[in-house]
């Protein structure tokens, strides 16, 4: 399992939402260059990237920014935010991002989520956010009937890098991931589980890991300091003792 440290931005600065909700909002960085720049030295090798604006009027708003730390060739970035048709998907592709999340487009269109998948093979993630069984979409504001398992079996068949498993509840509240339907979707599917929200400790790390996850997000922890990404990347890494 890898860690992946996140980046999210609103008017070009790091800021984290408790729960999605863009009225409690904490801005943490001013330079998000220099948060990136730090998340490698403490050996990330992954970025992940939400354009929270993009995500909100459903068109990428902080390119440049993205472009700024893609410049730096130190690390691979993955962006979501408001990527909903693929000229905004091949700009970021071109200005260096390697993995492209969508999520709203994909609920709502999966015809086209298909074919893009397929256009774009191997640099698509499908982000699933859920407030408990049911997808959310639109910047977390909107709750589809659309069931969280059924989905993910639904996109299971595609050429995905990845699937993006949120659970709203938990995110920037720092309590502890949701382990229970983690562990469910990663028995579920064969494509890389990636699990975000409310990650606090190492021991949350070492709880996913046991779970055979391929990666875990990590946001307002690393800016609170409850957990050293250091130690998160070396905990994720290591082998379990015999």
């Amino acid at each position: 399992m890898y860690i992946i440290p996140a980046i999210d931005l609103i008017k070009g600065k790091c800021v984290r939402l408790i729960q999605g909700e863009y009225h409690r909002q904490i801005t943490y960085e001013q330079n998000p260059v220099k948060q990136a720049e730090l998340f490698h030295a403490q050996g990330a090798k992954w970025l992940h990237i939400v354009d929270l604006e993009g995500a909100k009027i459903g068109k990428p708003v902080n390119t440049d920014v993205i472009a700024s730390i893609a410049k730096l060739g130190k690390l691979n970035i993955e962006v979501g935010g408001g990527l909903r048709d693929e000229d905004a998907i091949k700009n970021l592709l071109d200005i260096g991002v390697n993995r492209i999340i969508i999520g709203t487009k994909a609920v709502g269109d999966f015809l086209w989520f298909t074919e893009i998948t397929k256009k774009f093979q191997g640099k698509i993630a499908l982000a699933i956010d859920a407030r408990g069984s049911k997808v959310a979409t639109r910047a977390w504001t909107q709750e589809t009937p659309q069931n969280l398992i059924e989905f993910a079996i639904k996109a299971d068949l595609l050429p995905l890098a990845a699937i993006i498993y949120t659970d709203i509840s938990k995110d920037g509240m720092m309590a502890g991931p949701n382990l229970e339907r983690t562990k469910i979707l990663a028995q579920t599917i064969s494509t890389p589980l990636i699990a975000s929200g409310g990650i606090k400790s190492i021991a949350d790390v070492e709880a996913l890991k046991k779970l055979n996850i391929e990666a875990a997000i990590i946001g307002r922890a690393l800016y609170e300091k409850t957990m050293n990404l250091n130690e998160a990347v070396i905990a994720a890494k290591e082998e379990k003792s015999q």
